[in-house]
């Protein structure tokens, strides 16, 4: 990053940087995984995600499951297939925040080892962080280390701006910035070339989005495949995963490769 771009500052005892020309914010602590979708085989994580997974949540045994994107109707059967897929993965026990009342919610959120963020509706997930003051609470704790991993809609609040999130607006959101905790805009659920007109239409859209924001950098995951942000290394945990800039064709990126922060 160039140092021109950067403002230092300390807050609570971390180096926090504050990445002026992308709009976003980090330090040397944060642990994140953001996953394109679909990870769940039944109750549990699938195969292809379990090594990532276990090392990113390894030495941790309380996991805040933050299921707002999910519908109220299904948040029950949500928090019971992720009990059982944290369980097989590491004997985690994991709890989902909507049991709770909003002050008993956040106090567990800033308390638990380590927070797994739903897949849903993106609109939604973003309003109710807002409004419970749960973006900010969730932004510290990545900041201060805390293990964090999301999936779809989990995924793209972690990036800077809600900006390519395949969902309808179902609800209206107070703005699109989200955690910015990653400098890019993810978009999850991107389909295989081998599904032609699918793919074709997809890039298509991110490029169109990329002419009206042209600023801005698109992080596209496939189905499963994760971008890691660890030890302040940003990298591909598993493909596929497709990087577009505006004015340029999505670049694929492979499992194991760097990802360069600007």
């Amino acid at each position: 990053m160039k140092k021109q771009c950067l403002l230092l500052a300390v807050v609570v005892g971390l180096l926090v940087v504050p990445a002026q020309a992308t709009d976003w914010m980090t330090s040397p602590q944060v642990s994140l995984l953001a996953v394109g979708g679909s990870m769940m085989n039944g109750n549990h994580f699938a195969d292809a995600t379990l090594p990532a997974m276990r090392e990113h949540y390894a030495g941790t045994t309380t996991v805040a499951l933050v299921l707002h994107p999910s519908h109220p109707a299904d948040r029950d059967r949500m928090e019971r297939r992720l009990q059982q897929a944290f369980q097989h993965l590491g004997g985690q026990e994991a709890f989902s925040l909507h049991r709770f009342d909003t002050e008993e919610a956040n106090r567990r959120l800033a308390e638990a080892d380590a927070i797994f963020l739903g897949g849903g509706d993106t609109f939604m997930f973003l309003r109710v962080l807002y409004e419970t003051g749960q973006l900010g609470i969730l932004r510290q704790r990545i900041l201060e280390g805390a293990p964090v991993a999301g999936s779809s809609a989990g995924a793209n609040v972690l990036g800077t701006v809600i900006g390519t999130t395949n969902d309808f607006p179902v609800t209206d959101v107070p703005t699109r910035r989200s955690l910015a905790v990653i400098p890019v805009v993810i978009n999850p659920h991107h389909p295989l070339p081998e599904a032609e007109s699918d793919f074709g239409s997809r890039a298509w859209k991110i490029g169109n989005y990329l002419r009206w924001n042209p600023t801005e950098r698109v992080i596209a995951l496939g189905d499963r495949a994760m971008l890691r942000l660890h030890a302040g290394e940003l990298s591909i945990a598993l493909g596929p995963v497709w990087e577009y800039r505006h004015g340029q064709a999505g670049v694929m990126l492979e499992t194991g490769q760097a990802v360069a922060w600007e």
